[in-house]
Formats: structure tokens, sequence, C-alpha cells
């Protein structure tokens, strides 16, 4: 008698995922620590900008209100 069982979803999903993470290149200690700073540096600029443009909007709006 043949087996006709298919593997639940769970296992087939892990199986698949597991075979998935196997293909990624991942990056190195060093690629992923350049890149990590690229993107906090890029965060505290746009952060930097934010709040110039929030506090020029708010200086324009007490302007415009005679504050």
């Amino acid at each position: 008698m043949a087996d006709t069982t298919k593997p639940n979803a769970i296992s087939r999903y892990w199986r698949e995922m597991s075979g998935e993470l196997r293909k990624v290149n991942w990056p190195t200690w060093s690629e992923a620590r350049q890149l990590t700073l690229i993107v906090v540096g890029v965060m505290v600029v746009m952060a930097l900008y934010l709040a110039l443009v929030d506090n020029i909007g708010v200086w324009l709006i007490g302007f415009a209100l005679g504050n």
C-alpha cells in the first residue's frame, strides 16, 4: 500500500523556508556594520531635516496668527 499522506502545512512551510534561506547571499559582518551606519546616518539627517521643516512651519503659522 502506497503512502499517500501529505506533509502538513507547517512542516512543508518550514522545509521550504529553510531551503530558501540557504540560497540567501548573507552580508559579511563588515558589510552589515557599514550598511547599518549608512542607515543610521540617513535617519539622523532626515530627522534633522524634518525638525527644521517643522520648526519653520510652526514659525510661519505663529507669524500668520500674530503670536
